[in-house]
């Protein structure tokens, strides 16, 4: 029989090559950091491509016992069904790739309780960071206690939290531009579908919209501030419930598109029309919104790009770099849903 060739090694290869060891193992196993480091550009390709010949694949969990830290990263959300949600988790993962890390994305379902015990199974991986994108505003959540404790390298995306380190958007600005929109079109009976409580992002937009109009002499009484789930199911619900009680009111901001897409069918649904009769905004400017019959105004936000960002601030905690957290400006686009609107 015929004797099977041995897998190759990296002290096989490493003589083939006439390289160090160290060399080789720095390369094939660190991150892109830890290859720009090791050796020039042409012998990277030479000990990729050799390894490529040979078919050689690192031992990650080898690798990840003797660090103590792998080359992956977790990414714990609310839903990743949820559009944005997965828009940005492809920014993330997209930017992990071309670091030679690997992401793993958790569902949370916005349960702090099911979010401690998932970041816990990441950390029995051994990942090298976690990036965190449902923090919940109010008290202290366990999961960023016990990172902390334990120097695991972690960031916050889309959500904040105050004193953790977070790429998000000024959603306080967002809501007010939202506001002066529909100010400016003549509305002063307005309406705001808030999400929920404990979300900054929908806390602060809502904040943002609610200050405007106070600035304005005008004060949004608490009816017209509902607050829920962050989905279209709720959207309609809201708005059915809205229109019951007020069928006067002017402009309506909805705290992200699903609950306006929502809105707007609840609108249809007692004989109005959104853009003409009532004026409406989302908030993310997801891809839907312009597809609408009835295009969404929507304060935009470059979703992939914030996801990019955030891995590139984990990686910089990663190898212990100084990192600040990161505030981008929104920018509102206006649409057939408020841009019609005609003051009663």
């Amino acid at each position: 029989m015929r004797e099977q060739s041995k897998p190759p090694t990296l002290k096989s290869m490493a003589a083939e090559l006439g390289i160090h060891v160290s060399t080789l193992s720095r390369v094939l196993n660190g991150d892109a950091t830890a290859v720009m480091k090791a050796a020039s550009p042409d012998v990277v390709a030479r000990i990729r491509q050799l390894a490529a010949e040979r078919n050689y694949r690192p031992n990650l969990q080898a690798t990840a016992l003797r660090t103590q830290r792998s080359q992956e990263i977790g990414v714990l959300m609310p839903r990743i069904s949820d559009l944005v949600m997965a828009t940005l988790y492809e920014g993330i993962d997209a930017a992990a790739d071309s670091a030679g890390y690997m992401s793993f994305v958790s569902n949370t379902l916005d349960d702090t309780d099911r979010q401690l015990a998932l970041g816990e199974r990441a950390l029995r991986r051994q990942a090298a960071g976690l990036i965190v994108a449902d923090s919940h505003l109010g008290g202290r959540e366990q999961l960023l206690q016990l990172l902390s404790a334990r120097k695991v390298p972690y960031v916050l995306i889309s959500r904040r939290q105050p004193g953790h380190l977070s790429v998000t958007c000024d959603d306080y600005l967002g809501g007010r531009l939202a506001a002066e929109h529909l100010y400016r079109l003549g509305c002063r009976n307005v309406a705001v579908l808030a999400g929920e409580t404990f979300a900054s992002t929908g806390a602060d937009r809502a904040r943002g919209f609610v200050a405007f109009f106070q600035e304005q002499g005008i004060d949004i009484p608490a009816s017209h501030i509902l607050h829920g789930h962050f989905d279209s199911r709720e959207g309609h619900a809201q708005g059915q419930r809205l229109l019951e009680q007020d069928r006067s009111v002017e402009g309506i901001f909805a705290v992200n598109d699903f609950l306006a897409i929502g809105l707007m069918g609840a609108i249809r649904q007692a004989g109005a029309q959104s853009g003409k009769d009532i004026a409406v905004v989302g908030f993310n400017d997801t891809p839907l919104a312009a597809e609408l019959p009835i295009p969404l105004s929507s304060v935009r936000l470059p979703l992939h790009e914030m996801g990019e960002m955030a891995f590139a601030a984990l990686l910089a905690r990663i190898n212990g770099e100084e990192v600040e957290s990161v505030l981008i400006e929104p920018q509102l686009l206006v649409r057939e849903s408020s841009v019609l609107f005609e003051p009663r």
